[in-house]
């Protein structure tokens, strides 16, 4: 059994202080308050929260971090810049940048991540490479393998988009179903969007394993949608619903540009919505319905999609942020939802995380309330002034995977980081 004391814990009915969580094969058996701090016990001080869930990675986009801006462009001609460090990865040079993309998450608190994976290269290789990365990096990983198989609606696929593609359906399918989950990896499917299967396939990638999560690229672009009604007379949601594909399992990703009808079937089937807000602004997508999401029905989580930056808690005050530049109101989404949506691994199949309860794993963050962004902020409020770097430990099945921005396994981020990008 290993404990752990926090100086005060983001518990589910609230904050508390001097809590002890104790921990039994990884899983929190224990949660209480105590006065004094029992001897061996790991302090941890500040707020703790539950880890944090990176909802969307790309984890190869992190290549392009600083890289995109020079001559300004559109999300469009970004895609091309992506398209090159996709081009020339192999599973070895994979492995070495999201093994340093994902001990970026760790130190900033994230311990899970989802990874919509469509580098396939013609297998699995990659996949496999994904896998040991986050085993590498101490996080756990859902891997979101999408069905890819057109350019565009009603286009073949071109050049390095071929390295995407498995052609059919079918064969999507048979090389999904080799892959298989173990304790740190689950498995899950993606559409990639509507632009990159086509309408006849949508239903047998969204019915093909009901029992995993399913993501899907949803409307990140007026184009998408413009493409989309030209093509079926339909928008890219009421396609998916069509085909089935909106379900309590299903976390569509942006989510930008919807119709109040669009917000109607999300809510009304309980379709999870994902925002990526520092990536939404660097490409320029634009502010999503984030509220009016939530009270149709639809859950929130948050993803740091191209990692144009890596700070769960910079997304989540975007989150808020981006509604007040939206609508010229304040208070859009209280700290609480805040943290709701920070912590939502529902989102990526894993429901019994996100929470600092017994039964749920032993995943904790302690976040700074003393440095230069936290002094003198109410402690309920932390998340609208904490970032990556006021994370001062980071716990993962109850083993202490990152203190102080370092990583206790792999070292200095930093290095990783520049070592691996090509």
């Amino acid at each position: 059994m290993k404990s752990f004391w926090c100086e005060r814990a983001w518990l589910p009915d609230g904050i508390a202080s001097r809590v002890l969580v104790r921990v039994e094969h990884g899983v929190i058996s224990a949660v209480s308050s105590v006065d004094t701090i029992p001897l061996g016990v790991e302090r941890l001080y500040g707020l703790v929260f539950p880890g944090f869930a990176n909802a969307h990675s790309h984890a190869f986009h992190r290549a392009l971090r600083g890289r995109t801006h020079a001559d300004g462009g559109t999300f469009w001609t970004w895609r091309d810049r992506m398209y090159a460090v996709a081009e020339r990865l192999t599973p070895d040079s994979y492995l070495r940048l999201a093994r340093a993309a994902y001990a970026e998450m760790a130190v900033a608190g994230v311990t899970a991540v989802g990874e919509f994976h469509y580098l396939h290269h013609g297998g699995n290789e990659m996949a496999e490479a994904l896998r040991q990365a986050a085993l590498d990096a101490g996080i756990r990983l859902t891997l979101l393998d999408a069905c890819y198989l057109a350019g565009g609606i009603g286009q073949p696929v071109r050049g390095v988009q071929e390295r995407f593609s498995d052609e059919t359906g079918d064969r999507w399918l048979d090389r999904v179903a080799e892959l298989r989950g173990d304790a740190n990896t689950k498995i899950g499917a993606a559409i990639h969007s509507v632009r990159a299967v086509p309408r006849e396939t949508l239903s047998l990638v969204a019915g093909a394993f009901p029992d995993r999560p399913l993501h899907v690229h949803l409307s990140e672009q007026p184009a998408e949608n413009e493409a989309c009604l030209a093509a079926y007379g339909l928008t890219p949601t009421e396609l998916l619903a069509e085909a089935g594909a909106l379900t309590p399992r299903t976390t569509a990703v942006h989510g930008t540009h919807l119709s109040t009808k669009d917000i109607g079937l999300l809510g009304s089937t309980r379709t999870g919505v994902c925002f990526c807000p520092t990536t939404e602004a660097d490409l320029a997508d634009g502010i999503g319905p984030a509220r009016e999401l939530v009270e149709a029905g639809s859950p929130l989580s948050l993803g740091s999609d191209q990692h144009a930056v890596i700070d769960p808690l910079l997304e989540a005050r975007a989150l808020e942020h981006n509604e007040r530049l939206r609508t010229g109101e304040r208070g859009r989404f209280t700290p609480a939802e805040l943290v709701a949506a920070l912590t939502n691994h529902a989102s990526i199949g894993r429901p019994e995380a996100g929470r600092l309860e017994v039964g749920a794993p032993a995943d904790l963050v302690a976040v700074r309330v003393n440095s230069i962004r936290t002094a003198g902020t109410a402690p309920e409020q932390i998340v609208l002034a904490a970032t990556a770097s006021d994370v001062s430990v980071v716990v993962v099945g109850g083993k202490v995977v990152a203190r102080d921005g370092v990583h206790e396994q792999l070292g200095d981020v930093a290095r990783l980081l520049l070592e691996a990008i090509p």
